[in-house]
């Protein structure tokens, strides 16, 4: 499959379009930048030019799949969480149901299900745009998976991850490099489909943590 990667050049998107690069799921990254266009097609990426504030239905010509993880930031201003977080990402979810680009994944955030009263003051806004974002997915006809990790950090990825509908358990913390090698394993896995699932470091290996969902 092609997948369009929206949200490239974040820490999350710029390990996974690295882990596609040469696999059977190549890569489309999009840039909100033309001269990171440029440098990725000069790195052999299939890249292109789109601006979540604006019409980016081109991107989605000749793709089976798409990755949305664009996000402002958790401490973004609200105005900027609102246009990429709900509208961009509402946006994307639109034109795969009008491509017909059936497999979609989110890439949420752990506690965006949760009730509104356990979200921080400080993050509300985020919670907001992101809990939107996932609702609108949930209610399409797409092969959709919905990723919600804990806290991201730039750690080392270790492979080992704990997944599932409800993790029953306190927020934690997960390398975004673990977070790419999910996405990367969940276009390739079926029982994922038309799932939410929580995701954070845990004990079990990626590979038998996904086959036990």
């Amino acid at each position: 499959m092609k997948i369009l990667i929206i949200g490239a050049n974040g820490k999350i998107g710029q390990r996974l379009t690295k882990k596609l690069k040469n696999t059977s799921h190549p890569p489309r990254a999009m840039y909100r930048d033309e001269v990171q266009v440029a440098e990725a097609k000069a790195a052999g990426i299939d890249a292109v030019y789109g601006d979540l504030e604006k019409d980016f239905e081109h991107a989605f010509d000749g793709v089976e799949a798409v990755v949305f993880t664009a996000g402002s930031g958790a401490h973004t201003g609200q105005d900027k969480t609102h246009l990429v977080d709900r509208i961009g990402a509402k946006k994307a979810i639109d034109t795969a149901v009008k491509k017909h680009v059936m497999r979609f994944i989110m890439v949420s955030a752990y506690g965006a299900d949760a009730s509104p009263d356990q979200w921080p003051d400080s993050m509300k806004h985020y919670y907001e745009a992101k809990a939107d974002a996932d609702k609108h997915l949930l209610q399409t006809q797409l092969d959709f998976t919905i990723l919600k990790p804990g806290r991201l950090t730039d750690d080392p990825g270790t492979n080992n991850i704990a997944i599932g509908d409800d993790l029953n358990r306190e927020k934690g913390t997960i390398p975004r490099a673990d977070v790419a090698t999910v996405i990367e394993k969940c276009l390739s896995a079926p029982q994922t489909i038309r799932r939410s699932l929580e995701l954070l470091s845990g004990d079990d290996p990626i590979d038998k943590a996904l086959a036990s969902l």
